[in-house]
């Protein structure tokens, strides 16, 4: 540094202070003050398209579509779809079994099969439309989804073999383990709620 010049204004001091204005302009939106503007990221999607990912469904059943199936058209369908990684009637094979527990939760090695451990029968039909089969996920009829969920059920022993499940029969299923989860309250308590 030259005698008598502040370290302040030094050329490379001030490249890197136009660089950190620049990024920070960036990263503010850099569209002139137009706090509003989008970051112009991907393409705009239309309704239709994205009414496609709306897939939630509930504990109560909202979120489910139109369909139905039972567990003799389910076994066919997990033969083909499913028995490979689960083995035989869900007992496992290379992925989890969801059939077939017999240790209870309070056991020092309990069994998270379907009938033991999960609390909705909706929730079989959502994770099955959404991520099976695991070569394709999403890319089940919602009939076929009714229908494995059906088998799961049964291979449970939580319905009958020819039990109908739809939108109307499934959020009935009332599984052993379903007072066995807290729900989560979303509201705020009430020293953080707005006055």
């Amino acid at each position: 540094m030259q005698k008598g010049r502040s370290r302040m204004f030094m050329p490379e001091t001030a490249v890197a202070l136009l660089c950190g204005l620049a990024a920070g302009a960036a990263l503010a939106g850099g569209d002139g003050g137009n706090e509003t503007a989008a970051p112009r990221l991907g393409q705009p999607i239309e309704a239709a398209a994205a009414a496609r990912f709306d897939l939630n469904v509930f504990p109560d059943g909202r979120g489910l579509p139109p369909g139905r199936g039972n567990a003799v058209q389910g076994r066919a369908l997990f033969q083909a779809q499913c028995v490979v990684c689960h083995g035989e009637g869900g007992r496992g094979a290379s992925a989890e079994e969801v059939a077939g527990g017999s240790e209870p939760l309070t056991s020092e090695w309990p069994d998270k099969t379907i009938g033991l451990y999960w609390p909705h029968a909706t929730t079989i039909f959502d994770f099955v439309r959404r991520a099976k089969p695991m070569t394709s996920p999403g890319s089940l009829s919602a009939d076929e989804v009714y229908a494995l969920t059906a088998y799961l059920l049964y291979a449970n022993r939580v319905i009958g073999e020819h039990d109908e499940m739809n939108a109307k029969t499934l959020p009935q299923v009332r599984l052993p383990n379903r007072d066995g989860f807290s729900g989560v309250d979303a509201k705020a308590p009430p020293r953080l709620a707005e006055p």
